[in-house]
């Protein structure tokens, strides 16, 4: 308010009471079910196929949920939430074999169970050390196992070794994917703010790929990996001299005296520790090459800790099996080349990189657990989770929003049978805790048949008795699709719909609008080549009356979706919300007017307030109107926006209360197009 001191002219700026409502995404899509890598039970939002690659590892013939991702961006989706479940741990498999004793039967128990890898760095050379760091990979599988990780003491401020003996560079590299992150001045002491723990485990600017522990905080830093020289003098590098070194590695193949021409007489010499770093990694990473047992092999030379010396880093990768494989040099003829570039004694020897998952006994590591992807795919209750420890389906209470949900794995079909069903989900039970979470989002279910559902009888029986989720807010599609499988030589695979169903509808969504129906000739499949049974027309009557939503082939359109019914779709119920259109329509408003009013909390309870809600949201509901998303020729025919003292009466202010009425004259689908044709008889002219 201006205070009006002096004579003059005040301005003052006056609210206008306007606050816009924006409308919600419609088609984010949740997946949920088993990838072949990935973080356990953490949703991951992604905007193409790409993005699932470098987060999960792409197409794997056990995943279910991998081919329906692919088929959603195939066929328009533009935004998806995925929760990986991993693979069973087994636990009661292996603990009946363990009770019995059998050595062979916990080996095989065992193996069948999935499980993270993880390494425990030491603080000491010998491998006799404590315990320094426990460095464990955040999901369970075999991915872990390509995860490296470097220790380095080098203080990019000062160039030299960290002052603080505590303090140390944390490096982490996913092999597989190219992914790196790096954590620089970390340190083992728990009172201080970089404390390596609460760095690494952080939920937000944390790593990605491990989590870490200090088992004994007695311990110091871990030991650096690589080879650390001492420090070299440049006088004592001639250039009339050949320098030359041989390298050997204890890798599980072995490579045995490899000779590395490091510089010949007449060469030009370094001047620098980087520059002599370069040299070296290129000279030695040439020699690798040439001989064929070190396929995959790679070294990198940068300086060590001190600024003055070389840290020889080796990668041996898959080819030998080992990711931790150290270097042993010895001297080159025709002259000592140890001595000039200090790899000789005394040096610091220790992995290459330690290797998540990959067992050794000396050189400060220990204890190695090796990442295992196990062979049972998730049951019912991995797939349901537990919502007090955001697992499964709960996954997604960490994100914002998603509108529609997809569950592959509820209708799994057995290896090698694609016409039964794996026993060990029960799709009733996935459909029913997914419905409820549904509906507890504003969010819409989208259900597939069980592979046995594979002509009309069945799928009556199974929407009219089988299927046991009957609510508003999900709809279910017949039949299941057929499409090329890229990783078996492009031959047709069956697969659930709701994966090529989801991205139809985002397509549908972007083009016409959540009011228009998912279906019709425009409501082309894209990528699938058949399905399991072909609908005739009278077949198509026969199940649409139930609110089952056919999938057709049509000459020239192809194959379409030719339904659009909720699960209480059928016409024997006469339900309001029988068109999957009306529904979504309602959910988006729904979710729009939350989100947007919530401004409307704590304010003066009267008039002035019920105005401006009035007009805030009767503007966003005119500009669906605009839009064409409801029935009417005129506003007052198309929606109605109230609240005042009818809505709102004495009692419901002195209780806190606002009531805001919005109501909505739907777009309903043109489900059944009847034209009439009469023969006219001759006319009598007047």
């Amino acid at each position: 308010m201006v205070q009006a001191t002096y004579p003059g002219v005040y301005v003052q700026e006056l609210p206008s009471g306007v606050r816009t409502v924006t409308g919600v995404a419609t088609s984010v899509t949740a997946f949920i079910g088993y990838t072949s890598r990935g973080l356990d039970h953490r949703a991951k939002r992604l905007f193409s196929f790409s993005d699932y690659e470098r987060a999960f590892g792409g197409l794997a013939a056990d995943s279910e949920l991998s081919y329906a991702v692919q088929q959603f961006f195939a066929n328009g989706g533009g935004e998806a939430v995925v929760v990986r479940v991993p693979k069973n741990d087994n636990a009661a498999a292996i603990a009946v074999a363990t009770a019995g004793a059998d050595a062979d039967a916990i080996a095989a128990a065992t193996a069948a169970g999935s499980a993270a890898a993880s390494i425990t760095l030491l603080d000491a050379t010998d491998g006799t050390g404590d315990s320094a760091l426990v460095v464990t990979a955040l999901s369970r599988g075999a991915w872990g196992n390509q995860v490296v990780i470097d220790v380095d003491y080098f203080d990019p401020i000062t160039k030299a070794t960290y002052a603080d003996d505590q303090a140390f560079n944390l490096t982490i590299t996913d092999l597989s994917t190219g992914t790196v992150e790096k954590f620089e001045g970390v340190t083992m002491d728990p009172t201080k703010a970089n404390y390596v723990v609460a760095v690494v485990n952080d939920e937000d600017s944390g790593s990605e790929l491990v989590s870490v522990e200090v088992p004994d905080p007695a311990a110091g830093r871990p030991v650096e990996a690589g080879t650390v020289g001492d420090d070299i003098d440049f006088a004592d590098l001639k250039n009339d001299l050949d320098y030359s070194i041989t390298l050997t590695s204890d890798t599980p193949d072995g490579i045995e005296d490899i000779d590395v021409p490091v510089i010949g007489a007449g060469e030009t010499l370094p001047t620098s520790i980087l520059g002599l770093c370069r040299l070296l990694e290129r000279k030695i990473n040439v020699a690798l090459k040439a001989v064929p047992e070190a396929a995959g092999a790679a070294v990198r030379c940068v300086p060590s800790s001190s600024g003055k010396g070389v840290r020889v880093i080796a990668s041996f990768a898959s080819a030998l099996g080992a990711n931790d494989a150290s270097l042993t040099f010895t001297d080159g003829a025709p002259n000592n080349a140890l001595a000039a570039l200090k790899l000789a004694d005394p040096l610091s020897e220790n992995v290459g990189a330690y290797g998540l998952g990959l067992g050794r006994t000396t050189l400060a590591q220990t204890d190695a657990v090796a990442g295992r992807d196990g062979t049972i795919l998730p049951k019912t209750a991995d797939l349901i989770g537990n919502e007090a420890a955001f697992t499964g389906i709960y996954a997604l209470d960490k994100i914002d929003l998603f509108n529609l949900l997809s569950i592959p794995d509820a209708t799994r079909a057995q290896a090698g049978n694609s016409a039964k069903l794996d026993t060990t989900v029960n799709p009733n039970d996935i459909f029913a805790a997914a419905m409820a979470y549904c509906q507890k989002r504003r969010a819409f279910l989208l259900i597939d048949p069980p592979p046995e559902v594979k002509d009309v009888d069945s799928a009556a029986d199974w929407k009219s008795s089988g299927l046991t989720v009957h609510e508003k807010d999900g709809a279910a599609f017949f039949p299941r699709v057929r499409l090329s499988d890229p990783l078996n030589d492009h031959q047709p695979r069956t697969f659930a719909p709701s994966g090529v169903i989801a991205g139809l509808f985002a397509r549908t969504d972007a083009n016409r609008g959540v009011w228009k129906a998912p279906a019709g000739t425009e409501a082309t499949l894209s990528g699938v080549q058949s399905f399991v049974y072909k609908v005739s027309d009278p077949e198509n009557g026969a199940l649409n009356p139930l609110g089952l939503n056919c999938l057709r082939n049509f000459p020239i359109y192809g194959n379409i979706s030719w339904g659009a019914r909720t699960l209480v779709g059928a016409d024997a119920e006469a339900s309001e919300w029988k068109y999957i259109p009306v529904r979504r329509t309602a959910l988006y408003i729904e979710e729009s007017l939350f989100r947007g009013s919530k401004w409307v909390v704590f304010e003066p309870n009267d008039e002035p307030l019920w105005a401006q809600i009035r007009l805030n949201i009767g503007s966003f509901m005119h500009g669906l109107f605009r839009q064409g998303a409801f029935q009417g020729k005129t506003p007052r025919e198309a929606y109605l926006v109230k609240c005042d003292k009818e809505t709102t009466t004495q009692d419901d202010i002195n209780k806190g209360i606002v009531n805001i009425l919005v109501g909505f004259a739907p777009l309903k689908p043109a489900e059944f197009v009847i034209i009439k044709i009469q023969q006219l008889a001759g006319q009598i002219q007047a």
